[in-house]
């Protein structure tokens, strides 16, 4: 079955010599993986690896076959080109960062299209801003929506959080519950517009530290999820 559908690129594998494998997430399709034959051969394949950097958006055609684990594209082209994503030092490290977390996450072979529009339209947004200290914390937050596990914030009145469960709480009960500055630093996050983003000042300490709850907050409820590799050189370059 032909398929023509938008896609992300979620990560890149060189293979043999000259080949790529490439998992991207489709709008069609859900988590796809592709064999690039010959990408490193100037004089044999088409599609380069450039075309293949974290969270490129392509238009692509595939001959899709539900039962197959590796496809080939027939088609390709640049959706967009980033101006900034790729270029820009911050914002190259968020990108591979938050890439990282996505290749780890996302698995299912079917569509989502609120899921694929979600990462679509923050990161076009995220491209064409100067820069952002803190979208990867709303962007995890609001990512969590998506796929099962935002927080319940109808009781955000309550003292304490707890990551656990997900929900606000009036007493402690657990390892996992946070509360005073912490809770703070976690209220800021939910609920903002990413446009808002500019108007939340934090140092670094508190960024890293909001970072780590979040990230936490995801091994809670995701199994086998892992902090990232590229988390010390994102600290490393945001301080």
């Amino acid at each position: 079955m032909i398929v023509s559908t938008k896609a992300i690129v979620l990560s890149k594998l060189k293979y043999k010599d000259n080949d790529l494998i490439v998992k991207c997430y489709t709008e069609s399709k859900g988590v796809v993986s592709f064999m690039v034959k010959n990408a490193f051969s100037s004089k044999k394949s088409k599609l380069k690896p450039a075309y293949f950097q974290p969270l490129s958006m392509l238009e692509i055609e595939v001959d899709y076959k539900n039962n197959r684990d590796l496809h080939y594209f027939k088609n390709i082209r640049l959706l967009h080109s980033f101006r900034s994503l790729h270029t820009a030092i911050l914002k190259s490290t968020v990108v591979i960062f938050l890439a990282e977390i996505l290749s780890m996450i996302l698995r299912e072979e079917e569509a989502n299209p609120a899921l694929f529009s979600y990462i679509e339209t923050t990161f076009l947004w995220f491209d064409t801003v100067e820069h952002s200290s803190i979208f990867h914390h709303k962007f995890l937050i609001g990512l969590s929506k998506y796929i099962g596990f935002y927080p319940e914030i109808t009781t955000d009145n309550f003292s304490y959080f707890n990551l656990e469960e997900g929900k606000y709480q009036s007493t402690n009960n657990g390892r996992y519950c946070v509360s005073g500055e912490k809770l703070i630093l976690f209220n800021t996050i939910l609920g903002t517009k990413f446009d808002k983003l500019k108007d939340k000042p934090m140092n670094s300490i508190q960024k890293q530290e909001l970072l780590n709850m979040i990230l936490l907050y995801f091994k809670l409820h995701l199994q086998g999820f892992k902090s990232p590799k590229s988390l010390a050189i994102l600290n490393q370059v945001f301080n």
